[in-house]
């Protein structure tokens, strides 16, 4: 009797003590995120599974090539997430895959390592024809990938820091053979997703989609000391079909710089940036402008959408920048609804710009610039309203500028308009525009509703973002 208690008992403790453990199990603590994205993932890893340590010290360069390597075989399979939580994650350049999500916790952050040997050496971008710093090629950028289809990078509002005072030092000091990393770079890819991060003191240009399409930036901020050396925020580059809304900039260049390539390299190369869209951005930038098209513009820019823009102490609203060998055009330019604070100019446009990727380039190549369209826009404490300065024998025509009011500065310049070698229309402008905008020998014509702004909707507005759903341990 005493023998079937005690089995009866040893089952009895065996079963509480099992059941303990899997209610322990079943109440695993676990934390859900919910995010918008092109496209939800069917398989999800944490980058602690490969090894990752995020203590700020240990080099994790390998812990997220193995895993984006390992999540690469459910590319044909749904897909798959690397998750990177809490903590500071030390990496050099790595490569992302197709239909892949790269999710940063809110208190994780990517620390770019400070080691040239992190960041392989690549080809000069053929467009270019050299490097941005240097003759030579480039150094990869940290988050890099290319031949790409839907590829996210995201977070709730997950950090990114550049680390970047090691490289303007050594740009400065002039020690550098390559041109510095970017923090972010697709190339030759499509239906590209980057939001809701923050990326913090570049090494050089924050996000530069090139040769893409299909590209939402949403929900990003930028951040880096004003006097950085080009620390461009957002660059498409020859890129079609790009929507880049609710972000804000403070930068050491200009905030939203728009590229097709430069010079001789980016006519033969002939792949334009066109049917951007470009809504609620907020730009800090003294020394360069809220939005710049060029100077890099010889593959062509055209059908650039650009409203609700706010900018404070920025050295200029939107600017053109080409040169006599740039060629191609920046034509059909739209922009409605700026509201600008401490401005050096309102409006800028320059065909003198002096930088050239070599001597090689044809003098004879002119860009055309036609189609500019300005309308609805507040500044205050500005310098000077505009400076529109087209190219001798090849004048800027198309400018159309509507209803603007512009407060000056105290300490403003006496000629607050200087233009040369320009064509346009101007009505409800003050102070009164020169006279190069009154319409006379003008192509351009204005409609009772001011300058243009298209109705239609462009592909990248039928984009829509999907509610996503993921629960890690």
């Amino acid at each position: 009797m005493k023998n079937i208690l005690s089995c009866i008992f040893t089952i009895i403790t065996l079963f509480i003590l099992t059941t303990n453990a899997l209610g322990r199990k079943v109440s695993q603590s676990y934390e859900t995120f919910e995010y918008t994205a092109i496209t939800c993932r069917s398989h999800s890893a944490s980058i602690t599974d490969f090894g990752g340590v995020g203590d700020g010290k240990t080099l994790n360069t390998k812990a997220f090539q193995s895993a984006v390597d390992h999540l690469s075989q459910y590319t044909s399979d749904g897909g798959a997430q690397l998750f990177v939580p809490a903590g500071k994650w030390l990496t050099g350049s790595f490569s992302l895959t197709s239909h892949f999500t790269l999710f940063l916790h809110k208190d994780a952050t990517l620390l770019a390592a400070q080691d040239l040997e992190e960041y392989p050496i690549l080809k000069a971008l053929p467009s270019y024809g050299r490097g941005r710093d240097a003759a030579g090629g480039r150094f990869a950028s940290l988050v890099f990938g290319t031949n790409l289809t839907d590829v996210i990078i995201t977070g709730n509002n997950g950090t990114i820091d550049g680390q970047g005072s090691f490289w303007w030092q050594k740009f400065h000091g002039g020690k550098l053979k390559y041109t510095r990393p970017y923090l972010i770079e697709l190339m030759f890819s499509d239906t590209i997703q980057i939001s809701n991060i923050t990326l913090i003191d570049s090494p050089s240009w924050n996000i530069h989609p090139v040769y893409s399409s299909n590209i939402i930036v949403k929900g990003v901020t930028i951040i880096a000391p004003v006097k950085s050396p080009n620390t461009d925020g957002i660059n498409p580059d020859s890129c079609t079909n790009t929507r880049i809304e609710d972000c804000y900039i403070i930068s050491g260049d200009d905030c939203i710089a728009v590229k097709s390539g430069w010079d001789e390299y980016g006519i033969s190369f002939a792949m334009p940036t066109k049917h951007l869209i470009i809504r609620r951005l907020t730009c800090i930038s003294p020394y360069s402008a809220a939005i710049a098209l060029g100077s890099e513009m010889s593959g062509g820019i055209e059908d650039v959408r650009a409203e609700d823009i706010t900018a404070y102490q920025t050295e200029s609203g939107v600017r053109i920048k080409t040169a006599v060998g740039r060629g191609a055009f920046v034509r059909n330019i739209y922009v409605k609804g700026m509201s600008l604070h401490t401005m050096k100019w309102v409006f800028w446009m320059t065909g003198n710009y002096k930088a050239h990727a070599d001597s090689h380039y044809d003098p004879h190549a002119l860009p055309e610039i036609t189609g500019i369209n300005y309308r609805d826009v507040v500044a205050e404490n500005v310098s000077m309203v505009g400076r529109l300065e087209g190219i001798s024998g090849d004048p800027f025509k198309g400018i159309c500028i509507s209803n603007v009011t512009v407060g000056m500065a105290v300490k403003h310049k006496k000629v607050m308009w200087m233009c040369s070698d320009v064509e346009g229309v101007s009505s409800g402008v003050e102070p009164k525009p020169c006279g190069l905008l009154d319409g006379e020998g003008s192509e351009k014509k204005m409609d009772g509703g001011g300058c243009e702004f298209p109705s239609d909707v462009l592909e990248i507005d039928n984009l829509v973002l999907k509610s996503c759903s993921y629960q890690m341990s």
